[in-house]
């Protein structure tokens, strides 16, 4: 099943550039820019990675990020991820940066997008692989920081597709940035939104009818709600889960209790994602291989799963054709 995993085409929906962040590439630019991290060596900053919920993950990965500065500092590191995400057959990626969390360093906004997308440009020249760039808002901070973003973003539109929000989610609703995102959807940018990870299902509801989010990041809650389930599936409304992320971060004990299967079984949209893969313990096939062993899933479950997340992703009619048609069609 691994090896089967290792070939299967895929797409990543959910993945947040700066939670990429390799402890060895970390000491690396901390050295360059001649600054500290809180660990003294890759290993302690390892042994860090032991959370007891999203708060104290977030707490370590900002304060990780503080030492990528320059627009080399976001090149090397969106080519890092690249490269490791070609090695595992994926073929198209739709990824998230935050912006707010460079802003606040004094960082530009042109030196973020600039590093990333040259190396977007260079990973699809030089690996195959396609991608797309997702700007996401700060819950944490207010409305109002994230509609002067979204103005700082404004010449540099070219460059990203959609807008999301992600931080912490436990008091942070969707319904606080109802206004930012209508702007963004007037401006002609997706939608996507963290919901229903740490939060509650409410929170789902919220992203869809207030923020009009067309795909939801997480959503692991939903089954806590019948209805919503029931609209989800009828709607196709695309999950992109990471499971590995939610154990991790305590939103269930063990991966035999994730809602996973049960949100398959429900004829849900959902896909597999790595979310923040040095922090939790895997990439995308990692994900996919603990899910299958947990699971006991199906070489026709694991197709379904890829083949949803080439079906939710931003890419056109066409393009996703293109990728479905490399996926095998049965089970060997």
């Amino acid at each position: 099943m691994d090896e089967f995993i290792a070939r299967l085409p895929k797409a990543e929906l959910h993945l947040h550039i700066e939670g990429t962040l390799e402890p060895e590439l970390a000491f690396q630019l901390a050295d360059k820019n001649r600054m500290k991290l809180p660990f003294t060596s890759v290993e302690e900053m390892r042994a860090a990675f032991n959370f007891s919920d999203l708060q104290s993950f977030l707490d370590l990965y900002y304060a990780s990020v503080s030492v990528v500065c320059s627009e080399e500092d976001f090149y090397e590191l969106t080519l890092t991820y690249l490269k490791k995400a070609a090695s595992q057959n994926v073929k198209h990626a739709e990824i998230f940066f935050d912006p707010q969390t460079h802003t606040a360093r004094d960082i530009p906004m042109g030196t973020i997008v600039h590093g990333i997308s040259a190396a977007l440009k260079d990973g699809q020249s030089q690996l195959g692989i396609s991608s797309k760039l997702i700007l996401s808002f700060l819950r944490h901070l207010s409305a109002e920081s994230a509609m002067e973003t979204l103005e700082q973003a404004a010449p540099f539109r070219d460059h990203f597709i959609g807008v999301g929000l992600d931080s912490s989610e436990l008091g942070h609703p969707p319904s606080q940035f109802v206004k930012v995102f209508d702007a963004a959807r007037q401006q002609g940018y997706h939608v996507v939104c963290h919901a229903g990870e740490e939060g509650p299902p409410e929170y789902i509801t919220e992203a869809l009818d207030l923020l009009h989010a067309e795909r939801i990041d997480h959503g692991v809650r939903c089954m806590e709600d019948p209805e919503l389930v029931k609209r989800l599936a009828a709607e196709q409304i695309p999950l992109t889960v990471c499971p590995l992320s939610n154990v991790r971060l305590r939103v269930f004990k063990t991966m035999k209790e994730h809602t996973l299967k049960q949100m398959m079984d429900a004829g849900l949209l959902v896909t597999v994602n790595s979310d923040d893969p040095p922090y939790f313990g895997g990439y995308v096939n990692e994900n996919f291989a603990a899910i299958q062993d947990a699971f006991d899933l199906s070489q026709n479950d694991l197709i379904k799963l890829a083949r949803n997340s080439f079906e939710a992703s931003f890419l056109t009619d066409k393009e996703k054709q293109t990728l479905i048609a490399e996926l095998p069609t049965t089970s060997v």
